[in-house]
């Protein structure tokens, strides 16, 4: 298993991290048997970061990952999980961040996670339940920092969703260690500049700005949430189609246009649209550590023998770029 330095932290993390999410379902809704299985077969192959939220499955997530840790007892598993403020919680933001940290501890059974992730979506004004840049800055991150001082976490993060100014400022601003960053083959923009009236959103190749602050990058959405499967099909355990992030208006499209990119499954660039999903998402250097949702072991074999191949070679990042550049001037 490659390991790459996780930005300015230090941390060595496995280039294949184990998504604890709902889309995937394994760790909210799976078998617990298939649970610790998983877990201790990833934890075998080489696989170091773990990654939960409290979103996920109202804390069932974080249960479950904190029984099987605590069963296996592995030497050194990195945990990072994440808190979203509901509106209500807006005008008390440090004492609800010390809240769910310190519920998400008491399901992980653990004394400190290793990062703590803000869940919010940021943008420039706020609204809805984004917050504000400014309110980032001024409240969260203060808060975060005690939250350190005290213990209780190692290293800060946010999860880079929102609106792209107000993520590269909180970059720039070199406050958080760690940013969730969507990055696959439909919305390749935190890398490399989209050709114009592409229909995703545009991160203005946020990657160049993760490197200049020393910033650890968890790459998030790597499948497009099973839409670079090219199936609509879903497991048992996965959760319904999600709603896209950053690419199309709906998963339906982001199934489509999945489906345009099979040139590099019949060119013999890869065997699955998967695969080169997953060999896509390690081939930028400023990746850490990605993200693959899974609902059973099977999947978890997949992404840790497309890790195994490595990043895509060259040729392969050219056709796929040419086939990219069909999808502009298309509606989102």
């Amino acid at each position: 298993m490659e390991m790459r330095t996780f930005g300015r932290t230090g941390m060595q993390l496995s280039v294949l991290g184990f998504g604890c999410g709902a889309v995937g379902g394994l760790m909210v809704r799976g078998d617990p048997a298939d649970q610790e299985r998983t877990v201790a077969r990833a934890l075998e192959a080489g696989v170091n970061y773990f990654d939960t939220a409290v979103l996920y499955g109202d804390g069932t997530s974080e249960t479950n990952l904190g029984r099987v840790l605590g069963r296996l007892k592995p030497a050194r598993a990195v945990v990072g999980t994440k808190v979203r403020l509901p509106v209500a919680d807006f005008g008390r933001v440090a004492d609800a961040v010390t809240a769910s940290l310190e519920g998400s501890l008491r399901r992980l059974a653990i004394e400190c996670v290793d990062i703590f992730h803000l869940h919010n979506a940021v943008t420039m004004a706020g609204g809805a339940e984004s917050l504000a840049v400014g309110e980032v800055l001024d409240e969260v991150v203060p808060a975060f920092e005690r939250l350190r001082r005290d213990g209780k976490t190692r290293f800060l993060g946010f999860t880079a969703i929102g609106d792209t100014p107000a993520l590269l400022q909180l970059v720039d601003a070199r406050v958080f260690d760690s940013a969730q960053v969507v990055y696959n083959m439909l919305n390749p923009s935190a890398a490399a500049a989209l050709p114009d009236n592409y229909p995703a959103q545009d991160f203005a190749r946020l990657l160049d700005h993760t490197r200049d602050a020393g910033v650890g990058v968890v790459a998030i959405r790597v499948l497009a949430g099973g839409a670079l499967s090219g199936s609509a099909e879903r497991h048992p355990v996965a959760s319904p189609p999600p709603e896209p992030i950053a690419s199309a208006t709906s998963y339906e499209a982001d199934i489509a246009r999945a489906r345009r990119l099979r040139p590099l499954v019949a060119e013999g660039f890869a065997a699955s649209l998967t695969e080169a999903a997953t060999r896509f998402a390690i081939s930028h250097p400023a990746i850490g550590t990605i993200l693959v949702g899974m609902a059973a072991p099977r999947e978890f074999e997949d992404a840790l023998a497309a890790v195994l191949k490595g990043p895509l070679p060259p040729p392969a990042l050219d056709r796929l770029a040419a086939l990219q550049l069909g999808f502009a001037g298309e509606q989102r």
